[in-house]
């Protein structure tokens, strides 16, 4: 089983985590990487680009000249491709560069990237980073002490509800603030250096959807309680009660 050490702020080792094999420890996949992050720069594209052929371009509606007699080679329009102000030939015209790609794909293809930041040294795991108010001196601090340098990608769990660590961080050059569920490959593959929180790695090892559905559950108690319902527990028909 993979381990890795957990820092703090200060740089000094807090001690020792086990890593989910299933996600430190999966196959290193260059080609699915590859093709996970064509297909997000596809996506992007607008797809607007767009020429006009002959038939689309105004005016050449006469023959420029006669057939015969002048020694100029026969034209039949002075709106065709060999013209200046002509139509364009197999031009680019408006469409979606859209590339389908599973889930099934992108979640091995993060656990590719994942895997090869564990193998190459570039991950690093602090404890969970708290700011009483935005501070882009005290984030600097932090980097220097932890000794990273080049692109950054800082892992949160969530947004936080000020949002101080995201405003502190998000100013200095080459740093790039990101969330556990929204996780990119291509921000991983990029970055020199991943730091990633230890409430963000248990989002990453976990399932999202799974933390997700556990929210409300934990809510609904408190909503019954305050509406003067309490739940009772009844045995099934047949059974027994305890």
């Amino acid at each position: 089983m993979p381990k890795v050490d957990v820092v703090s702020v200060a740089g000094k080792k807090v001690g020792t985590r086990d890593l989910a094999p299933e996600v430190f420890e999966a196959k290193v996949s260059v080609p699915l990487m590859h093709q996970v992050v064509l297909a997000g720069f596809a996506s992007i594209r607008r797809g607007t680009h767009s020429t006009k052929t002959r038939g689309e371009v105004s005016g050449g509606g006469r023959k420029p000249w006669r057939q015969k007699g002048t020694g100029r080679a026969r034209q039949g329009s002075n709106r065709s491709p060999q013209w200046a102000g002509g139509g364009v030939v197999h031009g680019p015209h408006p469409r979606d560069h859209e590339m389908r790609v599973n889930k099934k794909m992108k979640r091995g293809a993060l656990r590719s990237a994942l895997t090869d930041a564990l193998t190459s040294g570039k991950l690093r795991v602090v404890q969970d980073l708290e700011f009483d108010a935005p501070k882009t001196k005290t984030a600097a601090e932090v980097l220097d002490t932890l000794e990273l340098g080049g692109k950054v990608l800082l892992v949160l769990p969530l947004p936080s509800d000020s949002g101080a660590v995201e405003k502190s961080f998000r100013n200095i050059r080459g740093v790039r603030v990101a969330y556990a569920r929204s996780l990119g490959v291509y921000e991983v593959i990029g970055a020199d250096h991943l730091v990633i929180t230890e409430s963000a790695l248990d989002v990453v090892e976990g399932s999202p959807a799974r933390a997700q559905a556990d929210e409300p559950a934990a809510e609904e108690p408190a909503k019954k309680k305050a509406n003067g319902a309490e739940a009772t527990t009844e045995p099934e028909a047949g059974g027994e009660a305890e």
